[in-house]
């Protein structure tokens, strides 16, 4: 006799609760593409900042009743890290919804912008069907890989994996080169960039994206190696610091989600530091018991805030600067250096797996 499917195989979820799952995670990546990618990443850092301030009050009332944990974890984890403004939802919506204009408007390409429009992640796209319809089927999409990775016991921060595998997916869709051709001495070299030179394109390719750069780095102010360890070193200190005084490992990410609100209203060399200051805390976690105390910690904390500046670094120069779209290099920071964690954990190396629920 056939049973209706109780359950989803992998991700072992209802089937109502998969479903309302992804409705929401539809309309979650079409608010991305309507606001736009970073502004949608801002309001993730907003909602973590609430969620882990509503945690470490909770913590300071040692259990009153007027405020839970439920509702600490409802804030960061169901909100800031779910189907609302979760990054592998509205802001892998909102990179998709990028991808997909700079092919179908190139006529939308902002005044001054010497990237391929795939790369805009700063502009909102309003309320355009088409546009938003893209960004629901990658939140979709991004809300899938996260669910399946994490059936699958991968053991890595599956949001920030989904962010880059969303994103490469967009490339593969909306016709892009997985990582395009380098114009200088192999994809590490952002010489082309410090030169100005142009991209050499065909006569016919749109006037949007006319006038490109030959290599576009993730970010001009944000390139050189000895730079993004030292924004590396400083943003892991302060993750660590957080989490030492407080327990939260979010909220430092959170402060750096929400400063990004100045990069996007303008406001010239503001650093990306989300991938810093949180795996400055994986450094804090893993010294903590091996050591005790707060300086060593602290210490190790740096040294991963710069690691995750420097893996971040040459991801973006593989998949970033060469190619037409946006490719995460935070994500992929995350992502490379918590599966290192999470399988050295596993095969016993490892005092703990830092943030990751292993």
């Amino acid at each position: 006799m056939f049973l209706p499917l109780q359950t989803i195989p992998v991700i072992d979820m209802g089937v109502e609760p998969f479903l309302v799952l992804l409705l929401t995670a539809l309309a979650g990546g079409a608010f991305g593409a309507a606001l736009g990618a970073l502004p949608s990443f801002v309001f993730t850092g907003f909602v973590v900042l609430l969620g882990e301030g509503i945690d470490i009050l909770q913590g300071q009332l040692n259990g009153l009743d007027a405020i839970n944990g439920s509702l600490a974890a409802g804030v960061t984890g169901t909100v800031g890290f779910g189907m609302v403004v979760g990054p592998h939802v509205a802001f892998a919506g909102g990179v998709a919804a990028s991808a997909y204009v700079g092919k179908k408007y190139p006529e939308m390409n902002p005044n001054g912008w010497d990237y391929h429009l795939g790369k805009d992640i700063a502009s909102a796209f309003g309320t355009k069907p088409d546009i938003l319809a893209v960004g629901a089927l990658f939140g979709a999409l991004g809300m899938l890989v996260t669910q399946v990775a994490g059936g699958l016991g991968v053991p890595t921060d599956n949001i920030a994996l989904s962010v880059f595998l969303t994103a490469m997916v967009a490339r593969v869709v909306f016709d892009y080169p997985l990582v395009g051709t380098a114009a200088g001495e192999g994809v590490f070299d952002m010489t082309p960039f410090e030169r100005g030179d142009p991209r050499d394109q065909p006569d016919d390719v749109p006037e949007g994206n006319a006038g490109r750069l030959a290599v576009e780095p993730w970010l001009g102010h944000q390139y050189k190696w000895l730079n993004v360890a030292v924004i590396g070193v400083v943003g892991g200190i302060l993750g660590g610091y957080i989490w030492l005084e407080t327990g939260s490992v979010f909220l430092g990410y959170g402060i750096s989600a929400a400063s990004l609100l100045f990069l996007n209203l303008g406001v010239a060399k503001i650093p990306v530091t989300h991938h810093l200051t949180l795996i400055g805390v994986v450094g804090a976690m893993l010294a903590a018991p091996l050591f005790g105390g707060e300086l060593v910690p602290l210490l190790a904390a740096g040294v991963f805030g710069a690691l995750s500046g420097v893996v971040g670094e040459a991801a973006q120069r593989v998949f970033y600067a060469h190619s037409g779209t946006h490719v995460d290099p935070p994500a992929m920071a995350i992502a490379s250096i918590m599966f290192v964690v999470g399988v050295l954990y596993l095969l016993g190396v490892l005092p703990n797996a830092g943030y990751l629920g292993l």
